[in-house]
């Protein structure tokens, strides 16, 4: 479907209107952007036009639309035809139309193309590369941005009026302290909260995953300081764990029995040394994205004693183990399903545009409730994305938690 807004200004340079081009920008870093206006056929959708504007000392061949997991998709099935923007003729205006559900959240960038077109579209990998790196954000957009890492430009982020509120920080909200430091050769990123006391506690922890985004990038320390703030969850120690890298990220993150182990018997004894939190396994979440999904469930059922609370989010619960070749095999679901309940509680979480994990997904639910697990379970309309996770997060630690206040 066409914009409306969009439409209208097609027919007004084609009848050649004065300054109706100016007015459309003026118009647009107004209402921000991508604009949003409804779909005349379902109260439940939106239609949502991104915009770009073309440099005219450097008129863009092509202009892709890159939103998160939607783009991404079709990547995956080798045709990226769909996110080609349109150019409005006359005009220095490029502009392309989704028809997107009313409660979707995803990051967003644009690659402004130079050159043929096939090279553009290219699905292989090398190419898809090149497009994410040379991805750039919305000038326009009003929400907040999500910041990247490895050089990249930052995202913009794009949330329909249905979705989900996220507990960003707020002015005046009294701040934490993260520090950096190092534990048996590994980075560990501390967010200690606003009231934390050398001689207070012992405070709940929160073990995360890929703490180097979490920590340094995305900042998730001001997030707790808002959840605090708000009641919604007891003072709370979180100790974001640095993966030192793609290699030892997969070693460690796959159901890694060495990683769990450490994490059980090294990380949180040092916490309870330097920061005074607690051991009760209640009282103690451990968390992660992906990769990180899976090793945060696989936590709980390796070290239930020291980990009574999984938070797992996206997670990749096709994994085969290495003794099986088939990789849709769920090897974790399979050991929940023959092993006795275990006292370990779990938020689940998993995005419905994520259509290489949701039936994955859908089973370990289904295995856990099966087994008697205390279980909340939610499906957010988004994708493989830090702009739906970090709402996520705050939502599954509030959940896990609570104040008692």
């Amino acid at each position: 479907m066409d914009s409306p807004v969009v439409s209208e200004l097609a027919e007004a340079v084609a009848a050649g209107k004065a300054g109706a081009v100016e007015e459309f920008w003026r118009y647009a870093a107004e209402h921000g952007t991508p604009l949003v206006e409804p779909d005349p056929e379902d109260a439940a959708y939106r239609l949502v036009t991104f915009l770009w504007r073309d440099d005219p000392e450097s008129p863009a061949d092509d202009v892709l639309a890159l939103l998160h997991t939607v783009c991404d998709k079709d990547r995956h099935a080798g045709d990226l035809t769909p996110h080609l923007m349109r150019r409005i003729a006359g005009t220095d205006i490029w502009a392309h139309t989704y028809r997107l559900r009313a409660d979707h959240r995803a990051s967003y960038q644009f690659y402004v193309a130079h050159g043929p077109r096939e090279q553009t579209l290219s699905t292989e990998r090398a190419s898809w590369i090149r497009v994410l790196d040379g991805a750039v954000p919305d000038p326009l957009s009003r929400e907040p941005g999500l910041a990247s890492r490895d050089g990249r430009s930052p995202a913009s982020v794009m949330a329909l009026p249905d979705a989900p509120p996220q507990p960003l920080r707020a002015a005046g909200v009294p701040g934490g302290r993260t520090v950096e430091a190092e534990v048996d050769g590994r980075r560990v990123y501390v967010h200690l909260p606003a009231d934390h006391r050398a001689d207070g506690g012992p405070y709940a922890v929160a073990v995360l995953c890929d703490g180097e985004m979490w920590g340094p990038v995305l900042r998730f320390g001001d997030t707790l300081d808002q959840l605090a703030a708000e009641g919604r969850i007891e003072p709370t120690v979180a100790l974001m764990v640095d993966t030192m890298g793609r290699d030892r990220r997969l070693a460690d993150l796959f159901c890694g029995e060495e990683f769990v182990d450490w994490l059980a018997d090294v990380l949180l004894p040092w916490a309870q040394r330097e920061f005074h939190v607690t051991d009760d396994p209640a009282r103690t979440v451990v968390a992660g994205q992906s990769a990180g999904g899976l090793t945060a469930a696989f936590a709980g059922l390796r070290r239930p004693e020291r980990f009574g609370n999984a938070l797992s989010q996206s997670g990749s619960f096709w994994w085969p183990d290495g003794t099986e070749f088939d990789e849709g095999s769920e090897w974790l679901t399979r050991q929940f399903a023959v092993t006795e309940r275990l006292p370990v509680r779990f938020h689940v979480e998993v995005g419905v545009q994520e259509w290489m994990l949701l039936p994955q997904t859908r089973h370990l639910r289904n295995v856990l409730e099966a087994r008697g697990y205390e279980l909340t379970y939610r499906e957010f309309n988004g994708g493989h994305d830090y702009a739906c996770w970090r709402g996520g997060l705050a939502e599954g630690l509030a959940v896990l938690l609570p104040s008692s206040g």
